[in-house]
């Protein structure tokens, strides 16, 4: 195995000897790195469905029909977005698509706990922001079709099962975690101030009582704390295969064809 910063030239799974001696553990690298990565991908694509209900209880001046059409919003957009992903790894390798839609994520992330610390906020406001919650649900296409070709075919089907059962955990996760920090200033000042829930809010950690001070916000904030750090790992611990992406180009190269083929599907 040869290598070229991240890249690497030569890639030969199905040779027992390279599997064992070298490609092992490259793969079990990549794949630890993405299950997160997907994980979170899952995580903030779904996390509307429980963000509009919050809403609702807290008084956003919005219509029940509005507040849904966010949710519809993020899943035709992941649904839609799957398309284009599912050609990026081999147009620009697996270690720059996975640490650049990782990094995107940050957007609606961020953006959704700016937003949801206005009530005032526009109604489009939210709705571009579930759009690009969409990221998340297409990156389900380009992480398996990465992960398979780092694998030999006798093991590409507990790669792929690790990957998408494990990934899938994203959505248990997120209904528990936002609920979770909801009830707690996690982030301080910085965090900006409660909102009263006027409702009562049944979860999966249990009811919330309608009195309780609530940090709406922090169900798009918490997403950060994760997604900086495997940004990170990401780019710093993945590869791309030039076996199979044989000219993924410099990394910025690489960014502007997915961010092409992004464009092409909105």
């Amino acid at each position: 195995m040869t290598r070229k910063n991240a890249d690497i030239e030569q890639w030969d799974v199905e040779n027992e000897e390279f599997w064992e001696s070298e490609g092992k553990k490259v793969a079990n690298r990549n794949l630890w790195i993405s299950i997160p990565s997907l994980l979170l991908g899952f995580a903030v694509w779904l996390m509307w469905g429980m963000i509009t209900t919050q809403m609702q209880n807290l008084g956003f001046p919005f219509t029940v029909d509005q507040l849904f059409t966010l949710t519809a919003i993020a899943g035709l957009a992941g649904a839609t977005l799957r398309i284009p992903a599912s050609f990026m790894i081999r147009i620009a390798g697996g270690r720059n698509t996975i640490f650049l839609t990782t990094a995107l994520l940050m957007i609606p992330a961020m953006g959704t706990g700016i937003a949801l610390m206005n009530p005032g906020t526009p109604f489009w406001v939210f709705q571009a922001l579930a759009l690009l919650s969409g990221i998340g649900g297409g990156n389900f296409a380009n992480s398996m079709s990465n992960i398979s070709n780092f694998f030999p075919k006798k093991q590409q089907g507990y790669a792929l099962g690790m990957n998408a059962g494990l990934g899938n955990f994203g959505v248990t996760s997120m209904q528990i975690l936002i609920p979770l920090v909801m009830t707690v200033g996690l982030f301080g000042a910085l965090g900006g101030d409660p909102m009263e829930l006027q409702k009562a809010s049944g979860t999966l950690i249990g009811r919330i009582e309608a009195g309780t001070q609530t940090w709406i916000q922090n169900a798009g904030f918490v997403w950060m704390l994760f997604l900086i750090p495997l940004a990170f790992a990401g780019w710093f611990g993945m590869n791309n295969l030039r076996t199979i992406t044989p000219n993924p180009g410099t990394p910025l190269q690489a960014f502007g064809k997915i961010l092409g083929l992004y464009g092409s599907a909105s």
